[in-house]
Order: C-alpha cells, then structure tokens, then sequence
C-alpha cells in the first residue's frame, strides 16, 4: 500500500523540489543543525525511521535541508523490526522514503527474545539494542551519522525522569559523538515540540505506522509526560522553566558533592579527635 503523503499532490505534489514547512519550523531546525553544527559536507546520514510521527517527520526534514542546504550530504534510513509481533508492515515507510529518494532498509532484530530472558528493564534493553543495531549497520554501509527524532519534549521529560528515578541533573545532547562505533549521533528536532509534529503529520495525512511496543503508552516516560500536562495547568511556565534547566549556564547554587569516606573520615577526626 501506498503511503497516503505521495497521494497528497495539493501540499507535497510528485517532486522533491515541492516539499515545504512553516518557516517557524523550519527555522528552528535550522538553528539546531547551525548552532551544534549537526551536518557537514560529504556526510552520510543514517536516519533511524520506525514509522511513528516523529521519525517520519524527521525524514521528510531531512530531505528539505538536502534540498535547500549549500551542504552536500547522503541520506539513508533503517527500520528495526524490534520482533513483538508477526505481521509488522512497514512497506508505507518504504514508499515514503522511495518518494523522498531516500535509501530504506529494515533489519530483524529479536529484541523481543532478549527481553524475555534480560534481567533488567525492558525499555532500557530495547533501546539499547536498538542503539546497537543502528550503530552496526551504520558502520557497515559507510554512514558516519545516524540521526534520531528526539524532539524538545523527549529532551524534557528525560531531563525530569533524570531527576526522579536517580536525582541527576542530565539530559539527552543533540550532538554526541561514540567513541567505540566512530558514530555521531545527531538530533535535529531538538528545538520542535510534539504538538508541531503531531498537527504537521496529521494535517498533511502521513501514513503512521503503529507502535508494535506491548507496553507503548506505559512507560516512565508516559507517566512523566502526563505529570508535566498536568502540573503545567497550575504552572503555566513549568515546560519552559524546564527547557531552560537544562542549560549549563542555568545552574545556580547548588550543594558540592559528598564527600567520600576518607574525607569525611579526616573531616570527623578534625571534630572529635582520634
């Protein structure tokens, strides 16, 4: 089956040259990829795509800056078929990214399996490898990137989960270069909310694939999601107070780090004596 954005020739038309955003949008893209210096001559991106909204809307991003940027880069896109379910389909992914001239692949990768026997959490065992099977066929096709649809409210609520879950001040970078795979992590949307994406993709009828996740809608993050809507009716500014948080220059006074036991051992000893 066809994806319904090559059927939508009112917004998109037939060729490449018609793709198009709000220039508030696109703007802010562009801000991200200029101020962490994202995309470089002679790259060769990996895009991650499951088919959600977001990877979508990354893809199709993407293949604009290809078209307007002075830049030169190669674009390329994997699916995970994470093995949860029999029938996963992402034949609408392919043709999306065929109508973009984008390169799409798939790749089995039992996740599914290992959670079954992993002795630990089954979104952090799931994300990492799929982190790891990106990582590897990246290398394997000569990509020296892989860019992921992270958006500002992923940023945002994995800066608060931080907080919650191990009382740590971190949050996902839109630039992170792995040491092991040679790989750059690149994360364009980090200056686009999920409502943007959400009325851009419904608005223009792209074909989203379900979430074949067994726990999609169940997570910490869901939860986190759904404590920033609701303290942000008696916090108007909680979202961009968080926004901001994140910020190196944002931090203020703030307690120095434990001691460790030795010190404290010579600090106690300086009090009460041997």
């Amino acid at each position: 089956m066809k994806s319904k954005i090559i059927m939508n020739k009112k917004y998109f038309g037939v060729l490449i040259l018609r793709l198009n955003l709000p220039k508030s949008i696109f703007s802010r893209i562009t801000r991200a990829v200029v101020e962490f210096e994202l995309i470089d001559d002679d790259d060769k991106i990996l895009i991650g795509i499951s088919g959600g909204k977001d990877s979508l809307f990354l893809t199709y991003a993407l293949a604009l800056l290809r078209e307007r940027f002075k830049k030169k880069f190669e674009l390329t896109a994997l699916t995970i078929n994470p093995m949860f379910t029999k029938d996963f389909n992402v034949e609408a992914v392919t043709e999306f990214c065929h109508e973009l001239s984008i390169e799409h692949k798939v790749e089995d990768v039992d996740i599914a399996g290992v959670i079954e026997v992993a002795d630990k959490k089954p979104c952090f065992t799931c994300a990492y490898f799929r982190r790891a099977a990106m990582n590897r066929y990246a290398n394997s096709i000569g990509a020296n990137k892989v860019a992921y649809a992270h958006h500002l409210d992923d940023a945002v609520e994995t800066f608060l989960m931080g907080i919650l879950s191990s009382g740590q001040l971190n949050t996902f970078t839109p630039k992170t270069f792995l040491d092991r795979s040679k790989i750059t992590v690149i994360r364009p949307l980090v200056y686009i909310r999920e409502f943007e994406i959400d009325k851009f993709t419904q608005k223009n009828n792209f074909e989203v694939v379900k979430s074949p996740c067994p726990i999609d809608g169940k997570t910490n993050r869901q939860t986190v999601k759904e404590l920033i809507k609701n303290l942000s009716k008696q916090f108007p500014n909680l979202f961009s107070h968080l926004t901001a948080s994140m910020r190196k220059s944002s931090l203020g006074d703030l307690w120095e780090a434990p001691k460790t036991r030795e010190e404290m051992k010579i600090a106690y000893y300086s009090y009460l004596g041997h």
